[in-house]
C-alpha cells in the first residue's frame, strides 16, 4: 500500500470513531525512522484505546501489518507504528503535555533563515 493510501486509511479510521483533533505531519526531512505522524485525541482512556484499536484492525483488513502498538495498558496514550506512519492516540492532557505538534511541527522561516545564517 502507497503511504499517501495508509495516511488516508489511517485519517479515515480515527474519523469513522471520532477521534478528535487529527492533525498529520510530514515528518520526512526531519527522521528517518517515518515519513508522517499522525496525531489524535481521544475523550478517555476506553476512547483512545478505540481509536488505536480500530487503526489496527483497519490497517490489518487492507494488508497492513503494524510493526507494533505500544501503550495499551493505561490508554493515555497509544502508539501505533506502521512504517511509513506513526499513529499517537491520546487524552488530551497527555497530548497538552507532550506537544508533538510543536516537537515534530516546522520551524518558523525567520527560524530557518537565522540558522542558515549562522552556519555561514
Amino acid at each position: 500500500m502507497q503511504t499517501e493510501q495508509l495516511k488516508q486509511l489511517v485519517i479515515n479510521s480515527l474519523e469513522e470513531m471520532k477521534g478528535n483533533d487529527i492533525v498529520v505531519l510530514d515528518v520526512q526531512g526531519n527522521t528517518s525512522v517515518t515519513d508522517f505522524m499522525i496525531i489524535a485525541s481521544g475523550t478517555s482512556s476506553r476512547h483512545v484505546a478505540s481509536l488505536a484499536n480500530n487503526v489496527v484492525v483497519t490497517a490489518k483488513e487492507n494488508g497492513v501489518r503494524p510493526l507494533g502498538v505500544e501503550g495499551q495498558s493505561g490508554s493515555e496514550w497509544v502508539l501505533v507504528d506502521l512504517g511509513d506512519v506513526v499513529v499517537h492516540v491520546m487524552q488530551p492532557t497527555t497530548r497538552q503535555f507532550y506537544d508533538l505538534e510543536r516537537l515534530w511541527g516546522d520551524l518558523p522561516d525567520d527560524s530557518v533563515q537565522e540558522s542558515a545564517e549562522s552556519l555561514s
